[in-house]
């Protein structure tokens, strides 16, 4: 059995993108990779790991009345589920320059979906670097999870989901 689930939405973008990264980074015997659309989530907890991966988008988005909202259905399907022996981190994207009130806003999603089925959360990351005036994906002075802007910042990717990695490695033993 594999340690990590990497689950993603959408497809053909940024997210998808950084989600290759992970995958790359953790190996091909570490790690499963999905879009969330086709992941089965009756086989979420044959993972010790579940990494969320996505862009931020408009609060319209999230709504349970938006049908091809992938996420919006994960969420719902895993609702009632105790995830209580569950580990969950999570990736999130956006651009700091367009988007300074919202960004990596996903990640204030994810994380607030992960803890009302009860699962721990690992991975925050500091805001220090990163230029933003709000986003719904941080406390303080971290981000939920890692924050990555493939529109202004792309040099940096690589180096982040390293140095997140590692931490996560440190804080699971994955």
């Amino acid at each position: 059995m594999k340690k990590v689930v990497i689950l993603y939405w959408a497809k053909g973008g940024n997210a998808e993108k950084a989600a290759n990264v992970v995958y790359k980074k953790l190996g091909a015997d570490k790690a499963d990779l999905f879009d969330v659309e086709s992941f089965d989530t009756s086989k979420l907890t044959d993972y010790k790991l579940a990494i969320l991966g996505g862009s931020t988008v408009g609060a319209d988005n999230w709504e349970d009345a938006t049908n091809d909202n992938m996420w919006n259905r994960f969420f719902r399907e895993i609702e009632n589920k105790d995830l209580s022996e569950m580990t969950f981190a999570a990736f999130g994207l956006g651009n700091q320059m367009l988007y300074p009130d919202n960004f990596v806003d996903a990640l204030g999603v994810f994380h607030d979906e992960i803890i009302k089925s009860h699962g721990k959360i690992i991975g925050r990351w500091p805001v220090k670097g990163y230029r933003f005036t709000n986003s719904e994906g941080a406390q303080k002075d971290e981000f939920y999870g890692l924050a990555l802007d493939e529109d202004t910042e792309p040099e940096l990717t690589d180096e982040r989901v390293t140095r997140w990695l590692a931490q996560l490695d440190k804080e699971m033993g994955f």
